[in-house]
């Protein structure tokens, strides 16, 4: 009778442990689909954003995942948009209708990111947005879509601030201008910038030059810009063009006092190796640079750079602050449910933390889903008798200690 007891008794207990393996829930998982262009024009900065994010998503899911989710683990998805809008929406609504993500990322392209943000707040998906800048992207009114980086008229608003400051700093006035810039979104917005502040300056526009990023020959281009002869050209280019543009201005001796870039493909590390000495004295603009004085960026440049063998760039940066806004926001949100981690992000303040390697002060969202603390600096190429290497000159506050940019071009 008492082994009939204590049979009945262990029974008892296995059903109850068994009950409650099938009642507790399994560890959640949450899934991000991220679209990104990882062949075509933009495959370069595309794998610099997955990289970026992978090591962040790495770093979270090591350090115990999401806490207030029982630990839950970032799993990252990923699409290749090509840079073609129309595939970057197919592959949003594969995301959403057949992989169930919760979240939505990417997708490096304006082009891209501008329709995707409409597939996004109509399923009502949060869509983060790390570094797609055409303004209108956060200019539709929707409730889902967030966004890290600057937008592209603060980018060309300063632009012409640190033109100003230059020809003050050095007594050499600045008047005619020459625009040429990839066809695209991103290449359009900064155009339309660029006029808007060259008449409010009273700058001469001598050329506006769009041309298609996966032009195999650029000289017609430079052959322009040599005859339109402007005191300061900007640019607006992917990896390849920025390149096959640098070298074949060096062929034809294409020599402005200044040369201003948009980051993007100059700001792609392949840039400095292809180009060489011909980039030397370019200025670009960029979110961050490796010597940005901020707590933990120097460490995590460097372990970036032993994983992938370069640098990380101003936009590969919010690729990865942009893994840890979203865990912050999950945490606060203590939910996979789409609604409440729109909400949670709506309220995002981060000040500290591994997200604020960023060259700006915090992450915060406006009611539009611009963050208002993005900002940017002016760098400058130079060769210091270590190699080229990029500077940071402005806002002169930020420039780097015993440093002079060289204006004009010599």
């Amino acid at each position: 009778m008492k082994s009939y007891r204590i049979l009945a008794v262990s029974a008892l207990c296995c059903g109850l442990l068994l009950w409650a393996a099938a009642e507790a829930p399994a560890q959640a998982v949450v899934k991000v689909g991220n679209i990104l262009p990882l062949s075509g024009p933009s495959a370069s900065v595309g794998l610099q954003n997955k990289q970026a994010q992978d090591m962040a998503v790495q770093e979270i899911n090591d350090a115990g995942g999401i806490k207030s989710l029982g630990g839950a683990k970032i799993q990252m998805l990923y699409a290749d948009s090509e840079s073609k809008p129309e595939k970057g929406v197919a592959e949003a609504e594969r995301f959403i209708n057949t992989e169930k993500v919760h979240i939505l990322t990417g997708a490096w392209n304006s082009a891209v990111s501008y329709p995707v943000s409409a597939v996004a707040e109509r399923y009502q998906i949060p869509f983060l947005v790390p570094v797609s800048v055409a303004d209108k992207i956060t200019e539709q009114g929707f409730k889902y879509v967030f966004r890290i980086a600057a937008k592209d008229s603060w980018w060309t608003r300063d632009q012409f601030a640190f033109l100003k400051d230059l020809q003050a700093e050095f007594n050499t006035k600045i008047s005619t201008l020459a625009f040429v810039y990839e066809n695209g979104d991103w290449g359009k917005g900064f155009a339309e910038g660029w006029k808007k502040h060259a008449q409010a300056g009273g700058y001469k526009v001598v050329l506006d030059e769009p041309y298609p990023s996966t032009a195999t020959d650029l000289s017609p281009v430079v052959q322009k810009i040599k005859r339109a002869n402007p005191d300061v050209l900007l640019l607006t280019s992917n990896a390849a063009d920025a390149i096959l543009l640098t070298n074949t201005m060096a062929e034809y001796k294409v020599k402005p006092k200044a040369i201003i870039a948009s980051g993007g493909g100059h700001a792609d590390p392949s840039y400095l190796k292809a180009a060489g000495k011909n980039a030397r004295y370019l200025f670009d603009i960029v979110e961050w640079e490796t010597d940005v004085n901020k707590p933990g960026a120097k460490e995590t440049n460097e372990k970036f750079k032993k994983l992938y063998g370069y640098n990380l760039t101003g936009e590969s940066v919010d690729a990865y602050a942009a893994m840890y806004v979203l865990a912050d926001a999950l945490e606060r949100a203590a939910s996979t449910d789409p609604k409440a981690i729109r909400d949670a992000l709506a309220k995002t303040r981060l000040t500290k933390g591994p997200a604020m390697i960023v060259g700006y002060d915090a992450i915060e969202f406006d009611e539009s889903g611009q963050n208002k603390h993005a900002a940017l600096v002016m760098v400058q190429v130079n060769d210091l008798g270590k190699g080229l290497e990029r500077i940071t000159v402005w806002p002169k506050a930020s420039r780097r200690a015993g440093y002079k940019p060289v204006f004009p071009i010599p």
